[in-house]
């Protein structure tokens, strides 16, 4: 296995971080690293909101479900679905461009989301863990407002970043569904009860998939954060208005 593909491999979730800042030429390695990602046409529909400021990582850490370690992150970055600023170029050199809509913000989405992941890739190569916060997606009116977002604009992910502290280094990696049951060759279809049985096996421990299944239910699908997150979602769509 080669080097990429083993860090990939190993890279996990890291939640607390030593008292280490990263230092400025490495942060900005990761953000170079972010903006090689594969883009749509070469547009990079993506801004790249770099926290800085001590209070809004703080708050951001209180909006995005309560999580403390969000605000002791080292490192906190914001990444903007944003097909406005090609729409404001093109307003600015006399064009009439249609409104955005939907379908812009979602290949924005995309742009935005891949660079997220190469950062997170990189920061890994140097030895610096992050972590994912989906949470940035809810609360929109809130969020909207603290990051100044305007309408066609809308955060695809948070990552925060730091050093591993050594008990997060030891623990273990979260085991992922087999192989056969998120690989499918050349059309979808829906698993099995069987397949589905195989799917959650590997996270349902020493409990029985019916024991097991109920709980994940309430704790994601039907969570107060998943409820919240669609009805953030229906407010960003809204205001996908195609005005700049």
């Amino acid at each position: 296995m080669n080097p990429v593909i083993q860090s990939l491999h190993e890279r996990k979730s890291i939640r607390a971080y030593e008292d280490k800042p990263i230092d400025p030429a490495l942060k900005r390695e990761i953000l170079l690293a972010a903006m090689q990602a594969p883009t749509a046409g070469n547009q990079q529909l993506y801004t790249i909101l770099d926290i800085t400021d001590g209070e809004l990582k703080q708050r951001l850490a209180v909006t995005c479900d309560n999580q403390p370690f969000i605000a002791k992150a080292p490192m906190a970055l914001v990444f903007c679905a944003d097909p406005l600023k090609w729409v404001d170029a093109y307003h600015s050199a006399g064009c009439s461009p249609r409104p955005i809509g939907p379908g812009d913000l979602m290949l924005a989405m995309q742009d935005a989301l891949i660079a997220a992941q190469n950062a997170v890739t990189a920061a890994w190569s140097l030895g610096i863990g992050s972590c994912y916060i989906g949470d940035i997606m809810e609360n929109a009116e809130t969020h909207r407002e603290m990051l100044h977002l305007p309408p066609n604009v809308m955060p695809a992910t948070m990552v925060v970043f730091g050093y591993p502290t050594a008990r997060q280094t030891d623990k273990p990696k979260a085991p992922r569904s087999p192989f056969e049951t998120v690989v499918q060759t050349n059309v979808y279809h829906r698993l099995t009860g069987e397949e589905l049985r195989q799917m959650a096996g590997p996270r349902t421990g020493k409990r029985s998939y019916e024991e097991w299944i109920p709980a994940f239910l309430e704790g994601r699908y039907n969570s107060a954060f998943a409820r919240e997150l669609n009805r953030s979602a229906q407010v960003y769509l809204q205001a996908c208005s195609g005005e700049a």
